[in-house]
């Protein structure tokens, strides 16, 4: 019986690259056009669907064309082309049906399954966005991946299993950037901590230079190309290829011969970006790349000493800029024994053949990249799964009503590293009801979270007391109905409303209690002793008032007795200004007692 062959596939935001373990040796296949990284570009003409190096020729040319579609993955984004609305996960998947279909011809025979890589820092909506394109085609998901996960693995499978290696890898793709710190210990290869930038990436580069290019052409011939689409995609295939000459070269020759025609004839182009200039004006870019570095390594608890390799991954870390700065700062050469544009389908492959059983004696645990917790009372998160834990993991945690006699709760569960919840995505949120009616505090409701080996989530609720169970499987949000998404709006609305009414009712009872506080004083004091028994008796009946008014949750009444009572004091602080003699006065009618 033959071996079952597990696809390794990269879905990158400018390229993509499939892999296969054969003879137990990583193999990179060749797409039709004879290439090893295919353009993760999609286009539409006559009624033709058209995939890579072809449908890349034509973003010059056909407004018909998508490129960078990874950017969206995870969101609720349509894309509106060939007459019809696209989601993000309908164009990843056809660029993944395109790479199964060569990649079975390559094998000749056909292939089900499948691990696809995503950015260590993609969260859920993002993964689940991944796998669902996976599934649309026709490919069963075996395994989501981390990029650089599956850049050390490709790294260490070679190395001796008795070597103890600290590897940090620096992944910066065409849309996104990574920072892994990793452990290689006897087969296994654990993940310490990661971080990252889902924004950043060598498309960020390649803007810097088509806004460079602008105002060049703007100054010297006098023509706008941002009101021109064909000029602007010419310009961005221009400021890629700039941006690779420079990795080589100090110097790139632009030259874009009848860019547009204006009154004068055809506009040809023809410019020099030096790498400094270049260097320059991409200097916030890099600038972006420290700090998930840094955080990485004080996650990880280790330091620079402790790092024995560093691996550079993705296209973007050629610019030698990127090479000098992760020198600088990790004090160490990096490692480029590794192709960075094939490393990470090679990982997958290799993930492909252990989940097989066709690779021994090697470990994975990955980890997930951002804390999950739900929200609890005052907006604040309750984290039960902090970043950088080894997945898969569950873990649980008791949690209680607010009310007296609360027969229901909303679970709501966010993903990220801020205490408030609103600071935070909204991953979802589901009901538990059926619960005793008990004093609050009383009922035990247990939380439990479920990080599955591809970083997706599920949330379950148990009323202890009853066995009442209400779970939820984050889901990809761009993967909702038209009439989910309203739905979720709709929600966000309701939550934004109670938030507001919330906040009202802390602010009112905070400035009541204060009210309290400031009446109990006055009774104590020795101004209250010159009071008689009917004005200390209204005072302490206003205090009781507003006490009662708390307790009763009676909101807009105690606003408008706080209101009252502050108006009341203004009028009395007022009076007893006017009360007072000026200096002035105290010395007139000091005069006028000597005269008497």
């Amino acid at each position: 019986m033959a071996k079952e062959i597990i696809l390794g596939i990269d879905l990158g935001t400018t390229n993509s690259v499939v892999s296969i373990i054969e003879n137990n040796n990583p193999k990179v296949l060749e797409n039709p056009n004879g290439k090893r990284t295919t353009p993760s570009v999609v286009a539409f003409k006559n009624n033709e669907t058209i995939i890579g190096e072809n449908a890349k020729r034509q973003l010059e040319t056909n407004p018909d064309s998508i490129a960078s579609i990874k950017r969206l993955m995870g969101s609720a984004s349509t894309i509106k082309a060939n007459q019809k609305e696209y989601k993000p996960e309908e164009i990843s998947a056809m660029i993944l049906s395109y790479m199964k279909d060569y990649a079975e011809k390559k094998i000749g025979s056909p292939v089900k399954k499948a691990v696809i890589t995503v950015p260590a820092y993609f969260d859920n909506a993002q993964r689940e966005a991944t796998k669902n394109a996976g599934i649309i085609a026709g490919l069963d998901v075996v395994r989501i991946i981390n990029e650089p996960t599956a850049a050390a693995l490709a790294f260490g499978l070679d190395k001796s299993k008795d070597e103890n290696h600290r590897i940090l890898v620096f992944d910066l793709g065409g849309g996104t950037f990574d920072v892994s710190i990793l452990e290689m210990e006897n087969g296994t290869f654990e993940v310490l901590s990661t971080s990252g930038d889902n924004h950043l990436g060598g498309d960020d580069w390649d803007n810097k230079i088509v806004e460079w290019l602008i105002k060049e052409i703007n100054a010297k011939y006098d023509f706008n190309p941002r009101n021109d689409k064909m000029a602007m995609a010419r310009l961005k295939e221009e400021a890629e290829r700039a941006k690779i000459a420079l990795s080589e070269s100090m110097v790139a020759n632009i030259s874009l011969p009848f860019l547009a025609m204006n009154a004068n004839g055809p506009i040809n182009v023809e410019l020099e970006l030096k790498r400094s200039e270049f260097e320059a004006m991409t200097t916030d870019l890099l600038e972006r790349t420290k700090k998930p570095l840094m955080d990485a390594l004080e996650q990880a608890k280790l330091s620079w000493n402790d790092i024995t390799e560093v691996l550079l991954v993705g296209g973007s870390t050629r610019m030698p800029i990127v090479q000098e700065l992760v020198a600088k700062i990790t004090g160490k050469k990096p490692n480029k024994s590794i192709n960075p544009d094939e490393v990470v389908s090679v990982g997958a492959a290799i993930q492909g053949a252990i989940l097989a059983g066709d690779i021994q004696d090697v470990l994975l645990l990955d980890v997930t990249p951002l804390t999950l917790g739900i929200v609890v009372e005052g907006d604040i998160v309750a984290p039960l799964i902090p970043r950088n834990t080894t997945i898969p993991v569950t873990r649980s945690q008791i949690f209680s009503t607010a009310a007296d006699n609360q027969t229901s709760v909303s679970i709501v569960v966010t993903q990220g590293e801020r205490q408030m919840a609103h600071d935070n995505k909204f991953l979802g949120r589901f009901d538990l009801s059926g619960i005793a009616p008990a004093p609050r505090g009383v009922p035990q409701i247990e939380v439990s979270f479920s990080i599955d080996v591809n970083g997706i989530t599920k949330v379950t609720a148990k009323d202890k007391k009853t066995n009442q169970e209400q779970s939820i499987t984050i889901q990809n949000t761009s993967a909702l109905s038209k009439e989910d998404v309203e739905k979720m709006v709709q929600e966000a609305e309701l939550n934004r409303e109670a938030d507001k009414k919330k906040r009202r009712e802390v602010e009112l009872t905070v400035r009541a209690e204060q009210i309290i506080h400031q009446i109990d004083k006055s009774i104590e004091s020795d101004e209250a002793k010159k009071l008689d028994e009917s004005q200390l008796a209204s005072i302490k009946k206003e205090k009781e008032e507003i006490q009662k008014l708390i307790e009763d949750k009676n909101f807009d009444e105690l606003e408008k007795k706080i209101n009252e009572f502050e108006q009341k004091l203004a009028q009395a602080m007022e009076f007893m200004k006017n009360q007072q003699p000026t200096p002035n006065q105290d010395n007139q009618d000091s005069k006028d007692n000597e005269t008497n």
